[in-house]
């Protein structure tokens, strides 16, 4: 068994194949074509580092990255996203990219193991700071996906709250023009 074990998650069949040409042997390279295909296969093996598309079908790369650093474990996997427009990437997470390595699509072998050796090193700094004491924040400060949840289920009860109040508005005026009459 390879040392070395990469996840790649990419919906295109060719960057998969690229990326396995390009690195050496001595890794065990798991692809996986699609985001949900692939953020199952983090929960369930231990990976050296994970490649990651940031559009991909039924989870984009950007779930998988706010569910990666919600969890200490995972957080500490080097991490490179990769993606055919910085901008898409630049629109959610703000540079500098401190906890994973960009690339840029297409990328030729050097680009690809420089940012593998960025992203080991980022991962390095990163672990360091895991072992002090700190919140386990993601990059808009919301501190687990419980928390997302959680607001997402208030947010529902106030929208429910709201049509209930609209309702009695309605009634109230319609009560209103009626007695007018």
């Amino acid at each position: 068994m390879a040392s070395n074990k990469i996840l790649v998650i990419d919906d295109t069949t060719v960057v998969r194949a690229k990326i396995r040409e390009m690195l050496p042997p001595s890794f065990e390279v798991i692809e996986a074509n699609d985001g949900l295909q692939g953020y199952n296969l983090i929960l369930e093996e231990k990976f050296n580092l994970i490649i990651l598309d940031f559009l991909l079908p039924k989870m984009s790369g950007w779930e998988i990255f706010q569910n990666i650093q919600v969890k200490p474990e995972l957080r500490k996997i080097p991490l490179v996203i990769m993606s055919g427009s910085k901008e898409e990437v630049t629109e959610k997470l703000v540079e500098p990219f401190e906890y994973f390595e960009f690339l840029g699509k297409p990328f030729d072998k050097a680009q690809l193991i420089n940012a593998i050796k960025s992203a080991i090193a980022k991962s390095k700094k990163g672990q360091e700071g895991l072992n002090q004491p700190q919140s386990t924040s993601d990059v808009n400060g919301v501190d687990s996906l419980n928390d997302i949840k959680s607001l997402n289920d208030k947010i529902v009860k106030m929208q429910l709250e709201i049509d209930g109040l609209k309702k009695q508005v309605n009634q109230i005026v319609a009560f209103i023009k009626q007695k007018i009459k």
